[in-house]
């Protein structure tokens, strides 16, 4: 009975969690981002936040590592905003695996993220949530490729007005 409650303590995954972000300062720090211990435990309670409010369960560490390291390089990342954007992300995540319907891996949801963070949103995380992932969601849920458009089927409509 201890040892099962030692291995899914919530404060040793939470310390473990906290560990595994600062860590990922020695890679980060070649971007010029880095966050303290204590940014660090603020992004594991924004995690334990947004599984909570989606209804979802999660053992590990969860996402914050991944989305640190596929989102460190990205041109649209800077210190000044770079905590606060972890957060959003990290809600955003938690919010489209449930509006995805797990029709997409965890790997896959943070690539796509990044990809149109860095191209069409232009760094807009408004733009990332309010459209690209919602016509993710949208497409997933529909059974449509991941880049369907409803303007592109309308663009072909107009097309084949003209004869």
């Amino acid at each position: 009975m201890g040892y099962e409650a030692v291995l899914f303590s919530p404060a040793l995954v939470e310390k473990y969690a906290v560990s595994e972000i600062v860590s990922l300062n020695t890679l980060t720090v070649n971007y010029g981002l880095v966050l303290t211990p204590a940014q660090a435990l603020a992004l594991t309670q924004t995690r334990a936040h947004a599984l909570v409010e989606n209804g979802r369960v999660e053992f590990g560490g969860g996402v914050a590592g991944k989305i640190i390291r596929r989102f460190c390089d990205s041109p649209n990342m800077a210190m000044h905003d770079y905590e606060e954007t972890l957060h959003e992300l990290i809600e955003i995540f938690y919010y489209y695996k449930n509006e995805t319907l797990d029709l997409i891996s965890d790997d896959d949801l943070i690539k796509y993220m990044k990809t149109v963070f860095d191209g069409p949103c232009m760094g807009s995380l408004d733009l990332l949530c309010g459209r690209e992932l919602y016509n993710l969601a949208r497409n997933l849920r529909f059974g449509y490729a991941f880049d369907y458009s409803d303007e592109t089927y309308e663009d072909m409509e107009d097309e084949y007005e003209e004869y």
